[in-house]
Parts: structure tokens; sequence; C-alpha cells
């Protein structure tokens, strides 16, 4: 142990006074370092939140895409089935009699 002397008296309570500052400003620290970490959690929660959004907005976009599109290819399906049934028609030549007679009676 060092010998008593007024500078180890001083150097004694510099250090005493630095333990006791550096306990005194813990919990201060502590409670930075707990609200730091509430405001980051909170941040990606929100930014998380941003991204469903979006990446619903984009989903309903395509599907509203895909409706237009069965909306505009509506008579181009009918046809296609009806060719379809025609084709695959079980008796053909009556079937396609009547195509015939059809297409002649809505072009006159």
């Amino acid at each position: 142990m060092a010998m008593p002397t007024p500078v180890n008296g001083m150097i004694t309570d510099a250090v005493t006074q630095s333990s006791v500052s550096v306990l005194g400003s813990a919990p201060a620290q502590a409670m930075g370092s707990v609200y730091q970490t509430a405001a980051h959690s909170l941040s990606i929660l929100f930014e998380n939140n941003t991204q469903a959004q979006q990446h619903a907005a984009i989903a309903a976009q395509a599907a509203t895409n895909q409706g237009v599109m069965q909306l505009y290819g509506a008579s181009t399906m009918a046809g296609a089935m009806a060719t379809t049934k025609i084709a695959t028609s079980t008796v053909p030549d009556n079937t396609m009699m009547m195509l015939l007679v059809a297409l002649a009676l809505s072009k006159k």
C-alpha cells in the first residue's frame, strides 16, 4: 500500500469520485438504452407495416387487372368454347349445318 501523503489522498479522492459518478449515471444510461431499443423496435414495426400495405396494394392491382382481362376476353372465351363444343360434338353434321344457317341469316 502507498504511503499516506497529501498527493496519495487526492488521488484516492479523485478515483472515489469517479467511481461514484459512474455508479450514479448507470441507471440513466440503462434507461436511455431501453428507450433507444424500444424506438428501434417500433420503427421496424412501422417499416414492416408499410411493406405489407405496399404488397397488398400490388396484389389488389394485379387482381383488378386479371378481372378486367377476363371481362375483355369474355366474348373471345365464349367463341372458343362454342368452337370447342362444335368440334367435339357427337353429331357434327347437324351442328355444322345449324352453324352455317345461323351465319347465313346473320349476314342478311
